[in-house]
């Protein structure tokens, strides 16, 4: 079965590489997300060091929590998240791709592409149509909480 996959599109009135240093920033997103209506409550870092390839996260959401890493990134132009819901047992529920695709739009201003990708398993797969039209409701509170981040603290 296919992947449910979307894309968002958004200009952020900011330079790419502070847009891109704000999308990169994983305890950051707890600034810029707080009180959005987001599933997403809370985000960590697990492993040390600056954000690359590897580095590993894990977002408290209200659905419980989901492990995750960074599986892509070339600064300043692309970061791509994986994370995984599983079962009590261990099988999967559900893994996603969130990436952002940066490209300088104007002075001083970023074009973001924002694709959403999400594989549900199982009895889930039914649920597909239901699925896409939360995801993409969550990932559009999530690129507005980053243009909004700018427009409220456009030096941060």
């Amino acid at each position: 079965m296919k992947p449910i996959e979307f894309e968002l599109e958004r200009t952020i009135r900011a330079p790419i590489d502070q847009v891109f240093a704000r999308i990169a920033d994983i305890e950051g997103h707890n600034d810029w997300m707080a009180g959005t209506g987001s599933m997403l409550r809370q985000t960590r870092q697990t492993s040390p060091g600056v954000p690359a390839v590897g580095t590993t996260f894990v977002d408290e959401t209200s659905q419980g929590p989901m492990p995750g890493e960074i599986t892509e990134l070339e600064a300043p132009h692309t970061i791509v998240f994986h994370w995984w819901e599983k079962s009590k047992s261990g099988k999967l529920k559900f893994e996603g791709w969130p990436s952002y695709h940066l490209q300088p739009s104007g002075a001083g201003e970023t074009l973001v592409r924002h694709r959403g990708k999400l594989v549900p398993y199982g009895a889930w797969r039914l649920a597909r149509p239901v699925l896409r039209r939360y995801a993409v409701k969550e990932r559009t509170i999530t690129v507005d909480a980053l243009k909004a981040s700018f427009e409220r603290d456009p030096g941060a």
